[in-house]
């Protein structure tokens, strides 16, 4: 389950960063808005399956509310995912 959840983190955090810096610029800036329409969509699944696995994992490790309140906080900065991977999810 922790690989699992360490993959769908990282993919997560990934398509937030494409969504953001280069989707988004994308339609603002050069009018081109299909880009956010698959983007976000692969994102926000992405996200919910995140959200799922972070409640599986939170009952797995025997988290507090305080931790998966900074993971799920996380999941929606930029880089985020890097914080979540290095510190509540190696060993």
């Amino acid at each position: 389950m922790i690989k699992a959840f360490r993959i769908i983190t990282l993919l997560e955090g990934f398509s937030l960063l494409v969504l953001l810096f280069i989707a988004m610029p994308l339609k603002y800036i050069w009018n081109l808005p299909q880009m956010v329409q698959v983007v976000g969509m692969v994102h926000g699944i992405l996200f919910l399956v995140f959200v799922v696995m972070a409640l599986m994992v939170f009952y797995e490790l025997k988290w507090s509310l305080k931790t998966l309140g900074i993971v799920m906080f996380a999941s929606v900065i930029p880089f985020g995912a890097i914080y979540i991977e290095k510190k509540h999810l190696t060993r």
